[in-house]
């Protein structure tokens, strides 16, 4: 095997190992998204449910909606840095040796779209685990603030009692 064909053959096995990271992207994304939908039907299913005489479940499923999401966020953020020091860093360095580069040319018209501010689909990914967060984190609120109010009207009560018992 000469040098030239020795290259070619570690370009495919490059390009395929890429593609294979790409689809495991997308199957995480897949239980991303499963993930959210389930704490929302959860949330939904159990939303009478109250441990400890005021926490619902469904600040629970809220609180665990928000790191799910937020987890969801800074995985996809992690893929794209990777998938783009696969295609920038490794198989352009490759393709230097080849007599035609289209991963090259791919990456740069990426580039040229993303100048136009064209969204990509990181950026829908993105998107949704943002506002699955907001979302969650809405529904935290919603459920603590009671519980604060709560134990403010507490404490006031207290120091009332405190305060004219003395």
């Amino acid at each position: 095997m000469d040098r030239d064909e020795l290259i070619l053959n570690e370009y495919k096995s490059y390009c395929l190992q890429k593609e294979n990271f790409i689809d495991r992207n997308f199957a995480t994304n897949k239980f991303y998204m499963a993930a959210v939908i389930v704490l929302i039907f959860a949330m939904i299913y159990t939303s009478n449910v109250v441990f400890l005489d005021k926490i619902t479940a469904t600040l629970v499923f809220a609180i665990l909606g928000v790191s799910v999401s937020a987890l969801w966020w800074m995985n996809v953020d992690a893929y794209n840095t990777l998938i783009k020091i696969k295609y920038a860093e490794v198989i352009e360095k490759i393709e230097e040796k080849l007599p035609i580069k289209p991963f090259t040319d791919e990456y740069a018209g990426i580039a040229e779209s993303r100048k136009n501010k064209i969204f990509m689909f990181s950026d829908i990914q993105k998107l949704i685990a943002a506002g699955a967060a907001l979302f969650f984190f809405a529904v935290c609120i919603s459920e603590i603030t009671p519980l604060v109010v709560a134990a403010g009207n507490k404490c006031l009560d207290i120091l009332f009692k405190v305060k004219g018992g003395i």
